[in-house]
């Protein structure tokens, strides 16, 4: 899978319907060694205040990524697992 190929695409989450945002918008974690795509860094834009206090990211793991489609990508990400659904204070670089 190419990063070109995730470019435009949608990121949905199947347990409650959220979009979540776009590939592009967004920034990707790879692992140094192998190459691999290890998690999807999404900025949150759910309120005014965000953007005044600081910015937010959700961080997507690879693993919790269910289904790559021709426009969507539908991910299962549950409130109730910490591992899969976390917001971040600072911007991950």
């Amino acid at each position: 899978m190419r990063l070109s190929e995730l470019v435009g695409k949608e990121i949905v989450n199947i347990s409650n319907g959220a979009r979540l945002g776009v590939v592009g918008e967004s920034d990707l974690v790879f692992d140094e060694n192998t190459g691999q795509v290890c998690s999807i860094i999404l900025p949150r834009r759910s309120s005014l205040i965000s953007f005044w206090a600081g910015k937010q990211h959700l961080v997507i793991p690879w693993e919790a990524i269910k289904k790559i489609g021709r426009e969507v990508i539908i991910v299962e990400l549950r409130q109730e697992n910490d591992n899969f659904n976390y917001w971040e204070e600072e911007v991950v670089r």
